[in-house]
């Protein structure tokens, strides 16, 4: 199956696909952190090169909740960014997951189709991620562990927290892999 991993500089959910015999390819803006198939570059030209499946995680700067005292000074690219997620739900892919955390996505395009915890899949962590589905079924829970500490949320400020907070737990990614691949 050819995979498509949008907006994933870190290359975990890809190489989770690609462990499993895919043809799984990244596509950021920044360059991968992990050698293998990655393209730099903005992922909407590639949407239509014929992919099976394509798992995107766009930026959630301008949606996320957690940032909602700065929306009235950021229409504009909250209007940009709830584009660019219609866009990606709407690409002529055959089955497509969006992930994103809680969101002015579920009030302004639509509510998830489910919200995970890292702590389903093996991390003792909280980190509510909402998935939007297209000819998917729900994710099921792989590894539920104890714990149910915010480490993503009390991360300190640093030039790197938004690389660190917005990569995807290795239990999320395997079991995407192992139940949508």
């Amino acid at each position: 199956m050819r995979v498509l991993v949008a907006c994933e500089f870190s290359g975990i959910v890809r190489d989770a696909f690609k462990a499993r015999g895919h043809d799984a390819w990244s596509c950021d803006i920044l360059p991968t952190e992990q050698p293998g198939n990655h393209i730099v570059g903005d992922v909407v030209g590639i949407l239509s090169d014929g992919w099976d499946l394509m798992i995107c995680h766009p930026p959630c700067t301008h949606l996320a909740v957690s940032g909602a005292r700065w929306f009235k000074d950021k229409q504009q690219e909250q209007a940009q960014a709830l584009e660019f997620v219609r866009t990606l739900l709407m690409a002529p892919i055959p089955k497509i997951a969006l992930e994103n955390p809680i969101s002015v996505i579920s009030t302004k395009v639509r509510k998830p189709d489910q919200i995970i915890q890292p702590w389903q899949f093996g991390h003792g962590e909280t980190k509510a991620t909402c998935l939007w589905l297209k000819n998917l079924p729900q994710i099921q829970p792989t590894d539920i562990v104890d714990g149910r500490e915010s480490r993503i949320h009390k991360m300190p400020p640093s030039e790197d927290r938004w690389k660190e907070r917005s990569r995807t737990f290795r239990g999320i990614a395997e079991a995407m892999a192992q139940q949508w691949g």
